[in-house]
Order: C-alpha cells, then structure tokens, then sequence
C-alpha cells in the first residue's frame, strides 16, 4: 500500500498522516514537503523531481521485506497531481489517498470568491499557450503553474490580447510567513520576477466574474445551438457569413476550450463570436473601424469575449498569436496573401469562403503549398419563404465555395495538437 496525503495548503498533518510518516521505511514529496515533515532520520527519502525516476524507487522499495511507502503532495493530489502517475504505474487497489485542500480552492476563498464556475487549466510541464487562450476566451480561470509557465508567462500572452483581466497570484500557499496573494495587471505581472513556489494564478473578467447559480461545475455547458440566425448580429448591408455557410465553417474550425481562432475579413464577426460560445478564443481583424465597433457589439451581445483588431491582413498578421485554426470570409485582391500568411502560421486548419470561381484554384494552390490538403464545396441553399395566401416559396441564397485545408498529421490524431 502507497499512503498519499495532500499537504501544504495551511491544514496541518492529522495523527493518521503523523502516525504514517513516523512509521515510513520510504517518504516522497517535494524538497519543501519532506523538510517540513519532521521524519526520522533513519527514513529513506526521494526529493520529486522527474517523475519517472521517482516512479522507479517506489517500484524498487516495494519489493523489499516490510517496505511501508508516503507520498506528500500539494492540496488535492488527485487533481492534476501526483495520483494519476501513481495509479497509472502500480493500480489504484494500492493507492490509500487523503487529500488535503486543493490550492485553487485556497486562493478564490481569500478572495472570497466562489469558484465553482472556474475553468481550471494546468501549465505544469506543458505549452502555456492552452493555458493563455483559456484565460483569454474565459471569465474565470485558474492556472496551475510550472517552471517556464508562470505568472510573467501568462501575463506576457495576455499583454496586447486581453489587458482587461485581472491577475490573482497566489505564492506559497498555507505558509504562515510566506504567502502572498496579489492582484495585479497583466503588465504588472509581466515586469516582475516571481520566485517558486506560486501555486496558482486567477485569471479574472471581474465585470463577468459572478455568474448565475449554476448546477454544473466548470466552464459554461456550450451553447444550445450555433449557426445562429443573421439577425441574431448587427450587419450591414446583409455583409455577413450566412447561417447555412457558417455551420459548415465552424464544423471544419473544429473550436474548442484551449485554442486561438482568427477570423479574418470578420465584417459582423459572425464566425469570431460563435468561436467564443464554443469555448475558443477568438480575434476577429476588421479593416473597417464602424466594423470594429460591430463585432465589439455582437460579442457583448452574445456574453462573449472576441478581440477586434483593427487593420488589413496580411499585415496586421504579424501581431498575432499563432492561431489553431483561421477562417478567411474576405479579402478581394488580397486574398491569396491573406491564404498564404494564415496557412504557414495555422495549426491545424484553415476555412475559406470566395463567392468568385476565379479565386478557388488560388486558394486550394495556397493552401496545398503550406502542407494542407485542400478540399471542398459549393453550397447552395434555399430557405422556405412566405408568400400570401398562406403558401411557400423557395427563396435561392447566393451560391458561397466553401474551401478548407487541415494538416494532414493532425486529422491522424484526430485533431490532437498538445
């Protein structure tokens, strides 16, 4: 039997935890758990770093006569812990668990804030861009952080995206001497050097930051539907990607929670903010500055975050995060560029829509010369229609190519881009 217990988060060890530690042939944890601890110096000990090598001691001490195995570990280790490795490796029959409190469940109540609604996002040993574009399309995260994805981390990819939130960095949680608990703007993260351990990082819209009573913990369910109707979004002059077209695009755009969508060519930015209710976050460039001023209104409308840029592609590209996926909905002349500059920086795919025959074979040649394979389809609809007498008519909406591109090693793992 493997004895975890869940420390460091201002609960003291109980007589059960005590009582295991002094009787331990062999204790875990981290440097900061294992000094706290008080453990008898006849006690074999393994500071945690890399897990593999640490999995591998408690395998081998396992086999000894009257081996008697504790793991500490931070808060809850079976949330994003130290559990799941242990489990995977030796079973779950051989795990005892006792978790202590979770430390982002420590940080929102010294804010007393509830958390329920949280989005919670581990930067622990992984690319912090998952965790940025969560805080980016989300009013309530929190960050469980690693060494090269902390708080200047994340604030330094929110800079220029999403200043609007606020920053809760929480050091050293349950420390009596130790703990810090600030709130700070993303640039004023990002200018400071932040010393281990940080436990973990809010990310908050603080207008949005009190949703209603909820039933289902977590990020929001997900829309009840999408392909909303035009007249769900300020437009003008009927310039806006039609529901039927809109479906297929956002079914090829595949957004979800953790990813970064470019709407490019935006106009209403329609595609941007059904991106957002889906989870994604989302940059909607316009070069029209009333058109600006729309997309702002209809992601509000819609309870939603989108950030518009203000400018023409290709150019203002550059500014720009790497996206997961890019949907192209304008760009004239320009519109081979604009393809071109989106597929060599897209991770996983790109969504064209040209009304002009002319521009099909440009756009699959731009797409197929960045490594996509291009596909796709001319739809036509025709959506029933009142005329009087009480009867219906067929009303022709204008022919749309649909044209879209994914890279081929992803489509293998099914979209799989961490």
């Amino acid at each position: 039997m493997i004895r975890v217990f869940g420390t460091g988060t201002g609960e003291p060890l109980g007589p059960g935890a005590r009582a295991a530690l002094d009787g331990a042939t062999l204790v875990v944890g981290a440097r900061r758990h294992l000094d706290g601890a008080a453990l008898p110096e006849r006690t074999a000990r393994v500071v945690l770093g890399p897990l593999a090598p640490a999995l591998d001691r408690i395998g081998e001490h396992l086999g000894e006569d009257g081996a008697r195995v504790v793991v500490l570990a931070s808060g809850d280790p079976g949330f994003f812990g130290i559990v799941r490795a242990l489990a995977e490796r030796f079973g779950p029959a051989a795990l005892d668990v006792r978790p202590g409190a979770p430390s982002i469940a420590v940080a929102f109540a010294r804010l007393g804030v509830p958390w329920d609604d949280a989005v919670v996002v581990s930067a622990h040993g992984r690319d912090p861009r998952t965790a940025v574009n969560v805080c980016f399309a989300h009013p309530k995260v929190a960050v469980l952080t690693g060494p090269g994805a902390g708080p200047a981390e994340l604030a330094a990819g929110l800079l220029y995206r999403c200043e609007e939130r606020t920053l809760v960095v929480a050091t050293a949680l349950g420390d009596p001497v130790h703990e810090r608990v600030e709130r700070l703007t993303p640039r004023e993260a990002a200018a400071r050097d932040w010393p281990d351990p940080v436990s973990v990082v809010l990310c908050l819209d603080e207008s949005r930051m009190l949703s209603p009573v909820r039933t289902v913990a977590g990020a929001a369910t997900g829309p009840a539907g999408w392909a909303l109707d035009e007249a769900e979004f300020e437009h003008r002059d009927s310039m806006i990607t039609k529901f039927e077209v809109r479906a297929l695009a956002l079914a090829r755009l595949g957004p979800r929670t953790g990813d970064l969508v470019w709407d490019i060519g935006a106009g209403s930015g329609s595609v941007a903010v059904e991106c957002a209710r889906l989870g994604a976050a989302a940059v909607a460039v316009e070069k029209t500055a009333d058109g600006v001023e729309r997309i702002r209104a209809n992601a509000a409308a819609h309870g939603v975050y989108v950030r518009a840029v203000h400018g023409a592609a290709p150019t203002v590209l550059s500014d720009l995060a790497d996206p997961d996926a890019v949907f192209i909905g304008g760009g004239g002349s320009e519109l081979p560029a604009i393809v071109t500059a989106c597929a060599r920086r897209a991770r996983r795919a790109v969504v064209v829509t040209v009304a002009a025959l002319d521009r099909v074979p440009q756009v699959r040649s731009a797409l197929a010369a960045a490594g996509f394979a291009p596909e796709g389809v001319l739809l036509q609809s025709s959506r029933l229609a009142p005329l009087p007498g009480e009867v219906t008519r067929l009303a022709a909406a204008n022919p749309v190519f649909l044209l879209w591109g994914t890279r081929p090693a992803v489509r293998a793992s099914e979209g799989v881009t961490q």
